[in-house]
């Protein structure tokens, strides 16, 4: 009895995990829009630096403060030679993802996003000289065909939000794989993730951002005539992207890997028919058509990858994917020194 009521409550716990992850995603994601289109504060520089800001302070407040999560100690050498490099790559693909959202429609956005599996495998056969199974090769065609086929019938296909939405692609892969390279020693959980790349991030941007945009945002508060309504809005955005963070850590430990993979796949279809309702942007039949096949095409490689972890015959590389023949591997982890002391 007691066996069967664990299993319903873990059943509930993972559908109000991925309820709630996707509430979190589907509204930052509309709230940029909403920003850049609504609002019109079309600094996207500017928005992802207030993301930032409020990922710091959230991360801090959690950690620090409520102490609702243990603070991973990080060397600061470690802090510059490692998550330094990593801040840099995810400040890279925020940023692109506001871009693209500030020039593309939301469902096209969604649907290129859904092409990193893609780039990931690409990168890791190209740089870390990763063996892959033929049958990943395979499920990356549906992927490829359905990003082609959305792309040739989006109606407000716009080059510059179509280029910065595939290298948003290419920095998140590179985000995952240097993650598995340079953060190997570290259990990081998302929220200590956030805590020591945030702060870094937003001294990346910040110069960018008011160099570019810092005059265009004095006209802006110049002249927009709603000004609190919309620093609230941009405000809200910046503190849902951090809980974003929060909910995403605790879908990954309530359910499995390929729950997840679906879940995420099912969360681009409810972000491409939330952002339809609310933004009327046009989605031709064929477009749509790209769209399916792209988040089955998703689906299929998920599964695929899952399957082929579950075969112990398999060929595979370490979890861990070898650094190309650069300094990377030259630079040691404080931790793994002491390690080495320990078991000596």
């Amino acid at each position: 009895m007691e066996e069967n009521r664990g299993c319903q409550w873990s059943v509930v716990r993972s559908v109000l995990a991925i309820l709630q992850w996707w509430a979190f995603n589907v509204t930052v994601i509309i709230m940029n829009k909403w920003i850049f289109q609504k609002v019109d504060f079309k600094f996207p520089l500017t928005v992802s630096c207030v993301h930032f800001v409020c990922s710091a302070l959230g991360a801090y407040l959690v950690i620090k403060v409520l102490k609702l999560k243990p603070l991973i100690e990080v060397d600061p050498e470690d802090r510059w030679r490692r998550i330094f490099p990593m801040s840099f790559v995810f400040c890279i693909n925020i940023v692109l993802g506001n871009v693209s959202l500030r020039y593309i429609p939301v469902s096209f956005m969604q649907t290129i996003k859904s092409f990193t599996p893609a780039t990931t495998v690409f990168l890791q056969w190209l740089v870390w000289r990763k063996y892959f199974d033929w049958r990943i090769w395979l499920s990356l065609v549906p992927i490829v065909g359905g990003i082609l086929l959305t792309s040739v019938t989006e109606l407000s296909f716009n080059v510059f939000g179509f280029c910065a939405a595939l290298f948003g692609c290419l920095a998140t892969s590179t985000k995952t794989i240097l993650a598995e390279s340079l953060l190997h020693g570290y259990k990081f959980d998302s929220i200590n993730t956030v805590y020591y790349m945030a702060p870094f991030a937003t001294m990346i941007l910040a110069v960018p951002a008011l160099l570019l945009e810092g005059a265009g945002v004095i006209v802006w508060f110049q002249t927009h005539q709603a000004i609190g309504s919309a620093m609230f809005i941009i405000v809200t955005s910046g503190i849902l992207a951090f809980c974003l963070n929060f909910s995403i850590f605790y879908v990954i430990h309530s359910t499995t890997a390929v729950t997840f993979n679906v879940a995420g796949n099912l969360k681009v279809a409810v972000a491409v028919m939330v952002s339809w309702l609310i933004f009327k942007n046009p989605i031709p039949a064929l477009n749509a058509v790209g769209c399916a096949i792209t988040l089955l095409g998703c689906t299929f490689y998920g599964y695929v990858r899952h399957s082929l972890s579950q075969q112990p015959g398999t060929p595979r590389t370490p979890r861990t994917p070898r650094t190309p023949r650069s300094l990377m591997e030259m630079l040691p982890l404080v931790n793994d020194k002491v390690d080495k002391v320990d078991k000596a």
